[in-house]
């Protein structure tokens, strides 16, 4: 899983992301409101932490700025303890959790892992790009009157590419969201799926394409 966290401190910003990486975490760390809005549109976050008190924006103005442009990645505030307005008025703008600081760091893993369960139990049961439609229950992969029930791994590597279709991913945020942080594979194995992918979007005479952008990532495309 991929955060970014936000917090102008940089001594508990270290201390945050050491935990949070030893813990299996991906995390792109700023420090401050400006830098926290402009990665959070532009990164593939499973989850975002914003600390409220931060320079350029703080983390109320980022978060409600967030969920205006369409952003729908939890986001967890880490507010003062004395600051009860501020959580009122960040769980009203569309934070999913807040923490009071300061934290102990067992209780920030526990809310974190708790957002993102929360963020899983949304996904929708179809996933749909171009002529395609991918079934979350059946594992089906449909384009016109053609369909396939997709061998497990192809299936969790067409889950990510359709649920990021706007975002180059990179063959390291495939290799983990597709096989596991534990998995004992390597990036060979997300170049050999994406080429059982492609041909089996040829297969079915798909008008979608699986790209590659060197040393950036994968990601689908419809032709116009």
């Amino acid at each position: 899983m991929k955060l970014l966290y936000a917090e102008d401190e940089p001594s508990l910003s270290e201390a945050v992301v050491d935990i949070l990486t030893y813990h299996k975490y991906i995390v792109d760390a700023v420090y401050n409101g400006e830098d926290a809005y402009d990665y959070a549109l532009s990164g593939d976050y499973d989850g975002i932490i914003l600390d409220i008190m931060m320079p350029e924006r703080d983390g109320i103005e980022v978060l409600c700025g967030l969920r205006d442009s369409g952003c729908k990645t939890p986001i967890l505030l880490l507010t003062a303890r004395t600051q009860i307005d501020d959580r009122i008025r960040g769980l009203d703008a569309g934070a999913d959790d807040y923490l009071p600081k300061p934290f102990d760091m067992g209780e920030l893993l526990a809310r974190v892992r708790a957002m993102l369960r929360r963020r899983e139990e949304f996904h929708p049961d179809l996933l749909s790009f171009g002529d395609l439609t991918l079934n979350m229950q059946s594992g089906t992969l449909s384009c016109g009157d053609t369909e396939f029930v997709l061998p497990r791994q192809e299936y969790r590597l067409m889950e990510q590419l359709m649920a990021n279709r706007n975002i180059f991913l990179s063959t390291e945020d495939l290799l983990v969201k597709a096989w596991g942080y534990d998995a004992e594979t390597d990036i060979n194995s997300v170049w050999l799926y994406i080429s059982y992918l492609r041909k089996r979007l040829a297969a079915m005479n798909s008008g979608v394409g699986i790209v590659s952008k060197r040393s950036i990532g994968y990601r689908l495309e419809m032709p116009l």
